[in-house]
């Protein structure tokens, strides 16, 4: 996939999320700042996004944190996103129809996505969109705040990924951390490198 590239943090504002600055740093290998575990000056990272901070934190993994108000559609976030130097994904959490397969798909957020296609190239039957409460069981989310993070809530792998292949030319991508008050940026070959460590293996398709 894609190369990493520098981020600017943006700065506060009321109409603009702002990168967190923290008391403690943790500068890894791969260069660039880590935001160290627990509470910021300027926020706190609640029980959901804890896990996804703590688990990047151990792989060396760097990132841009940012805070925004709660967003439950990709359009109510755009405002928020604006200046966010990666590329922001939609996020779909699906089941067949008898209910004993589930994916999750990841597309560029301006991406409208055909159910059908999307069922054609996994090879399975009718897609529908998960239930809140399968979402829970299977990813640890609530709706609105469903990002490939989740997979760490699924050690048996039971859900299975999808990406977009127009996401292969991205240098960072950005997601939610389990949270929907926040979003994280990395670069695209630390995102492969979380995958790794949940063992959960990358299946390419065209929406």
């Amino acid at each position: 996939m894609g190369r990493s590239s520098a981020v600017t943090p943006l700065g506060t504002s009321n109409d603009r999320p702002r990168a967190i600055e923290v008391t403690e740093f943790i500068r890894p290998v791969y260069g660039g700042l880590v935001p160290a575990a627990g509470s910021s000056e300027n926020g706190t990272m609640n029980e959901r996004q804890q896990p996804v901070l703590d688990c990047l934190q151990a792989l060396g993994i760097a990132f841009d944190r940012y805070e925004h108000p709660p967003v439950a559609t990709v359009a109510e976030a755009l405002v928020h996103w604006a200046g966010i130097e990666a590329t922001h994904c939609k996020n779909l959490f699906l089941r067949n129809q008898k209910g004993d397969r589930h994916y999750l798909v990841v597309v560029p957020h301006s991406k409208r996505v055909d159910l059908r296609q999307v069922a054609e190239q996994i090879g399975d039957g009718k897609l529908s969109f998960g239930s809140p409460e399968r979402l829970m069981k299977h990813l640890g989310l609530t709706p609105g705040s469903v990002s490939p993070f989740g997979l760490l809530n699924d050690p048996g792998r039971h859900v299975r990924l999808f990406l977009d292949v127009d996401l292969t030319g991205a240098a960072r991508l950005a997601f939610h951390p389990n949270d929907n008050t926040a979003t994280l940026a990395l670069a695209d070959a630390d995102f492969e490198r979380f995958l790794q460590h949940t063992g959960h293996q990358a299946r390419f398709i065209r929406t």
